[in-house]
Protein backbone atom coordinates (compact mmCIF):
# COMPACT_ATOMS: atom_id res chain seq x y z
CA UNK A 1 0.00 0.00 0.00
CA UNK A 2 1.35 3.60 -0.77
CA UNK A 3 -0.15 5.94 1.63
CA UNK A 4 1.48 8.36 -0.62
CA UNK A 5 -0.73 7.79 -3.34
CA UNK A 6 -3.51 7.64 -1.16
CA UNK A 7 -3.28 10.84 0.62
CA UNK A 8 -2.74 12.23 -3.24
CA UNK A 9 -5.78 11.09 -4.28
CA UNK A 10 -7.82 12.06 -1.43
CA UNK A 11 -6.09 15.46 -1.18
CA UNK A 12 -7.13 16.13 -4.64
CA UNK A 13 -3.74 16.63 -5.76
CA UNK A 14 -4.40 15.39 -9.42
CA UNK A 15 -0.54 16.17 -10.95
CA UNK A 16 1.36 15.13 -7.61
CA UNK A 17 -1.28 11.52 -7.76
CA UNK A 18 -0.59 10.94 -11.62
CA UNK A 19 3.36 11.53 -10.95
CA UNK A 20 3.83 9.07 -7.95
CA UNK A 21 1.50 6.97 -9.68
CA UNK A 22 4.08 6.95 -12.81
CA UNK A 23 7.03 6.25 -10.20
CA UNK A 24 5.61 3.76 -8.30
CA UNK A 25 5.14 1.27 -11.88
CA UNK A 26 8.76 2.70 -12.70
CA UNK A 27 9.91 1.23 -9.44
CA UNK A 28 7.96 -1.84 -9.72
CA UNK A 29 5.10 -1.32 -7.53
CA UNK A 30 2.25 -3.90 -8.64
CA UNK A 31 -0.41 -2.49 -10.86
CA UNK A 32 -2.85 -4.04 -9.28
CA UNK A 33 -1.97 -2.79 -5.58
CA UNK A 34 -2.08 0.87 -7.28
CA UNK A 35 -5.32 0.23 -7.81
CA UNK A 36 -6.51 -1.35 -4.63
CA UNK A 37 -4.63 2.32 -3.16
CA UNK A 38 -6.98 4.28 -5.33
CA UNK A 39 -10.35 1.93 -4.38
CA UNK A 40 -8.84 2.82 -0.46
CA UNK A 41 -8.87 6.43 -1.64
CA UNK A 42 -12.16 6.45 -2.95
CA UNK A 43 -13.72 4.80 0.06
CA UNK A 44 -12.52 8.07 1.87
CA UNK A 45 -14.01 10.23 -0.47
CA UNK A 46 -16.98 8.88 -0.62
CA UNK A 47 -17.29 8.84 3.23
CA UNK A 48 -16.38 12.69 2.91
CA UNK A 49 -19.24 13.10 0.70
CA UNK A 50 -21.64 11.09 2.30
CA UNK A 51 -21.04 13.53 5.24
CA UNK A 52 -21.40 16.29 3.38
CA UNK A 53 -17.37 17.34 3.51
CA UNK A 54 -17.10 17.22 -0.12
CA UNK A 55 -19.06 17.47 -3.30
CA UNK A 56 -19.84 15.97 -7.02
CA UNK A 57 -16.46 18.49 -8.12
CA UNK A 58 -14.52 16.39 -6.03
CA UNK A 59 -16.02 13.45 -7.71
CA UNK A 60 -15.57 14.52 -10.72
CA UNK A 61 -11.88 15.43 -10.14
CA UNK A 62 -11.03 11.78 -7.88
CA UNK A 63 -12.52 9.99 -11.37
CA UNK A 64 -10.28 11.98 -13.47
CA UNK A 65 -7.07 11.25 -11.60
CA UNK A 66 -8.02 7.48 -11.68
CA UNK A 67 -8.28 7.22 -15.07
CA UNK A 68 -5.46 8.58 -15.68
CA UNK A 69 -3.91 6.32 -13.59
CA UNK A 70 -5.66 3.55 -15.26
CA UNK A 71 -4.30 4.18 -18.16
CA UNK A 72 -0.66 3.76 -17.19
CA UNK A 73 -2.09 0.65 -15.56
CA UNK A 74 -3.64 -1.01 -17.57
CA UNK A 75 -0.89 -1.81 -20.48
CA UNK A 76 0.77 -3.36 -17.12
CA UNK A 77 -1.90 -5.63 -16.28
CA UNK A 78 -2.39 -6.48 -20.37
CA UNK A 79 1.32 -7.16 -20.85
CA UNK A 80 1.60 -10.12 -17.66
CA UNK A 81 -0.69 -12.40 -20.11
CA UNK A 82 -4.41 -11.19 -18.10
CA UNK A 83 -5.38 -10.01 -21.11
CA UNK A 84 -7.43 -13.56 -23.19
CA UNK A 85 -7.13 -14.00 -27.26
CA UNK A 86 -10.49 -15.33 -26.42
CA UNK A 87 -13.25 -14.07 -24.67
CA UNK A 88 -14.81 -16.42 -21.98
CA UNK A 89 -18.23 -14.74 -21.45
CA UNK A 90 -19.91 -12.07 -21.91
CA UNK A 91 -20.98 -9.27 -19.17
CA UNK A 92 -23.51 -5.92 -19.03
CA UNK A 93 -22.35 -3.90 -16.41
CA UNK A 94 -23.85 -0.10 -15.68
CA UNK A 95 -24.28 1.97 -12.81
CA UNK A 96 -27.96 2.12 -11.73
CA UNK A 97 -30.58 4.76 -11.83
CA UNK A 98 -29.98 8.07 -10.12
CA UNK A 99 -26.32 7.42 -9.51
CA UNK A 100 -23.77 9.46 -11.69
CA UNK A 101 -20.67 7.56 -10.28
CA UNK A 102 -18.84 5.93 -12.47
CA UNK A 103 -15.03 5.88 -10.75
CA UNK A 104 -15.47 2.23 -9.23
CA UNK A 105 -17.35 1.00 -12.35
CA UNK A 106 -14.40 1.87 -14.56
CA UNK A 107 -11.84 0.24 -12.60
CA UNK A 108 -14.31 -3.16 -12.72
CA UNK A 109 -15.02 -2.75 -16.50
CA UNK A 110 -11.57 -2.71 -17.31
CA UNK A 111 -10.29 -5.46 -14.71
CA UNK A 112 -12.78 -7.69 -16.84
CA UNK A 113 -11.83 -6.84 -19.81
CA UNK A 114 -8.40 -7.37 -19.08
CA UNK A 115 -9.58 -10.87 -17.33
CA UNK A 116 -10.81 -11.96 -20.98
CA UNK A 117 -14.64 -10.91 -20.53
CA UNK A 118 -16.62 -9.16 -23.72
CA UNK A 119 -18.07 -6.41 -21.40
CA UNK A 120 -21.15 -4.05 -22.53
CA UNK A 121 -20.56 -0.88 -20.54
CA UNK A 122 -24.28 1.22 -20.08
CA UNK A 123 -22.66 3.91 -18.39
CA UNK A 124 -24.51 5.63 -15.32
CA UNK A 125 -27.82 6.65 -14.01
CA UNK A 126 -28.92 3.50 -16.22
CA UNK A 127 -32.68 3.00 -15.56
CA UNK A 128 -33.71 -0.43 -15.32
CA UNK A 129 -35.36 -0.82 -19.07
CA UNK A 130 -31.92 -0.20 -20.03
CA UNK A 131 -31.01 -3.46 -18.51
CA UNK A 132 -33.71 -5.19 -19.40
CA UNK A 133 -33.34 -4.72 -23.64
CA UNK A 134 -29.48 -5.13 -23.18
CA UNK A 135 -29.65 -8.57 -21.56
CA UNK A 136 -32.38 -9.30 -24.24
CA UNK A 137 -29.89 -7.90 -26.97
CA UNK A 138 -26.27 -9.26 -26.06
CA UNK A 139 -26.97 -12.59 -24.12
CA UNK A 140 -24.66 -11.53 -21.16
CA UNK A 141 -23.95 -14.65 -18.70
CA UNK A 142 -23.22 -11.80 -16.14
CA UNK A 143 -25.11 -8.63 -14.87
CA UNK A 144 -23.43 -6.20 -12.64
CA UNK A 145 -25.48 -3.40 -10.78
CA UNK A 146 -23.30 -0.69 -9.47
CA UNK A 147 -23.74 2.13 -6.75
CA UNK A 148 -21.67 4.77 -4.68
CA UNK A 149 -24.49 6.23 -2.53
CA UNK A 150 -27.57 4.05 -0.61
CA UNK A 151 -29.93 6.14 -2.80
CA UNK A 152 -29.03 2.87 -5.35
CA UNK A 153 -30.61 0.26 -2.93
CA UNK A 154 -33.97 0.60 -4.67
CA UNK A 155 -32.94 0.74 -8.20
CA UNK A 156 -30.59 -2.26 -7.87
CA UNK A 157 -33.85 -4.01 -6.46
CA UNK A 158 -36.09 -2.68 -9.00
CA UNK A 159 -33.48 -3.38 -11.82
CA UNK A 160 -33.51 -7.56 -10.29
CA UNK A 161 -37.29 -7.02 -10.27
CA UNK A 162 -37.83 -5.87 -14.10
CA UNK A 163 -34.97 -8.69 -15.40
CA UNK A 164 -37.55 -10.96 -13.66
CA UNK A 165 -40.45 -9.70 -14.58
CA UNK A 166 -39.37 -10.03 -18.26
CA UNK A 167 -38.71 -13.58 -17.58
CA UNK A 168 -34.66 -13.22 -18.15
CA UNK A 169 -33.76 -13.75 -14.56
CA UNK A 170 -33.22 -16.99 -14.24
CA UNK A 171 -30.48 -16.79 -17.44
CA UNK A 172 -28.04 -14.33 -16.02
CA UNK A 173 -25.83 -14.06 -12.28
CA UNK A 174 -25.96 -10.44 -10.65
CA UNK A 175 -23.65 -9.15 -8.98
CA UNK A 176 -23.59 -5.68 -6.98
CA UNK A 177 -20.42 -3.61 -6.06
CA UNK A 178 -19.54 0.07 -4.82
CA UNK A 179 -19.35 2.14 -2.21
CA UNK A 180 -21.70 1.84 0.52
CA UNK A 181 -22.46 -1.53 -1.46
CA UNK A 182 -22.41 -5.22 1.20
CA UNK A 183 -24.04 -8.80 1.15
CA UNK A 184 -27.09 -7.23 2.82
CA UNK A 185 -27.68 -4.82 -0.05
CA UNK A 186 -27.20 -7.87 -2.19
CA UNK A 187 -30.06 -10.25 -0.26
CA UNK A 188 -32.22 -6.67 -0.30
CA UNK A 189 -31.86 -6.72 -3.97
CA UNK A 190 -32.20 -10.45 -4.79
CA UNK A 191 -28.89 -10.24 -6.27
CA UNK A 192 -26.72 -13.16 -6.36
CA UNK A 193 -23.80 -11.82 -4.97
CA UNK A 194 -21.99 -8.72 -3.60
CA UNK A 195 -17.99 -8.11 -5.34
CA UNK A 196 -15.98 -5.65 -2.27
CA UNK A 197 -13.43 -4.79 -5.56
CA UNK A 198 -12.61 -5.28 -8.96
CA UNK A 199 -11.33 -8.85 -7.95
CA UNK A 200 -13.74 -10.19 -6.27
CA UNK A 201 -15.69 -9.28 -9.13
CA UNK A 202 -13.51 -10.93 -11.57
CA UNK A 203 -13.65 -14.00 -9.86
CA UNK A 204 -17.21 -14.27 -8.91
CA UNK A 205 -18.08 -13.95 -13.13
CA UNK A 206 -14.82 -16.42 -13.64
CA UNK A 207 -17.13 -18.55 -11.45
CA UNK A 208 -20.40 -18.03 -12.81
CA UNK A 209 -19.14 -18.87 -16.46
CA UNK A 210 -17.40 -22.15 -15.54
CA UNK A 211 -13.41 -19.93 -16.30
CA UNK A 212 -10.30 -20.77 -14.34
Amino acid sequence: MSKELIDAVVDMREEDAVKIAERLLNEGAAPLGLLDDCREALGIIGDRFAAGECFVPELILAGEMLRQIGAMVKPRISGTGGAAQKKIGKIVFGTVEGDIHDIAKDIVVFMLDVNGFDVMDLGVDVPAAKFVEAVKSFKPQVVGLSGFLTLAYDPMKNTVQALKDAGLRDSVKIMIGGGQMDDQVAAYAKADAYGKDAMAAVNLSKGWVGAK
